[in-house]
């Protein structure tokens, strides 16, 4: 049941956009497929990811009061959650879109590699291809002439993962600085900076690695991805508004 809704929801559009745009593509090159497919993907879910951005700068302007908030009840640890998430409602915001954004990649991802993984590429299928999908004269593996997109790629891997450090660092703002307050040195500082931590320097490396280890048509996509969220912050304009104190 679920591998039927994948095929027919994630995998088989993910083909027939693939197999339609390196037709349209002059040099039929499956790199740049996946870069044009990559910004259309984004662009549909520009709504979530403009949502997404949103809520972390609301949620930076409104630090000092769930600080205050903390300190308030620093001795509960149950009210002080709820006194928080009633706090972002208060103010229309929504904690966890950023993380249901990411979470809408990862079908996309897994779709990527079982296309290239199941070899549904460079040999074209064309009992999968939809009525106004037709098959390319030829298909380019060869990203820009450098990187087969079957194989496995250092460059991208590393450039996966570097847009993703950059990425983290302009939609978390820079580290906090250390704060000897009580409230700092509770258990819910300690989980805040261990996130922290992983956000910013584990799961960029993490990302690297996986990246290495599967076929680079997912870290070419994963790194245009980060791209285009990177050159959205800063045309954002208000993410450098807010004072990083």
């Amino acid at each position: 049941m679920i591998g039927s809704v994948f095929h027919e929801v994630i995998y088989n559009p993910l083909y027939n956009g693939l197999v339609f745009l390196v037709g349209l593509i002059p040099t039929h090159d499956v790199g740049l497929a996946i870069v044009v497919l990559t910004i259309i993907v984004r662009f549909i879910l520009f709504p979530l990811s403009r949502r997404a951005v949103q809520a972390q700068l609301s949620m930076k302007q409104i630090a000092p009061e769930v600080e205050e908030l903390k300190k308030k009840y620093s001795d509960n640890r149950e009210q002080q959650s709820k006194a928080i998430f009633a706090l972002y409602k208060e103010r229309g915001i929504h904690p966890f879109a950023g993380f249901v954004l990411v979470l809408l990649q990862f079908p996309i991802l897994i779709g990527l590699y079982w296309v290239f993984a199941r070899g549904g590429l460079p040999t074209v299928n064309a009992e999968m291809l939809y009525s106004f999908v037709h098959v390319p004269p030829s298909v380019n593996m060869e990203f820009l002439g450098l990187v087969n997109m079957a194989g496995h790629s250092l460059p991208l891997a590393l450039l996966a993962s570097a847009t993703q450090y950059i990425y983290t660092r302009l939609s978390m703002g820079p580290p906090a600085l250390k704060d000897p307050s009580p409230v700092e040195s509770s258990l819910s500082g300690d989980l805040a900076k261990s996130f922290d931590l992983q956000a910013r320097y584990i799961l960029p490396l993490m990302i690297g690695a996986i990246a290495f280890s599967i076929v680079a048509a997912a870290p070419l996509y994963w790194s245009t991805s980060n791209i285009f969220m990177i050159i959205q912050e800063f045309l954002s304009g208000k993410r450098f508004t807010v004072n990083d104190k």
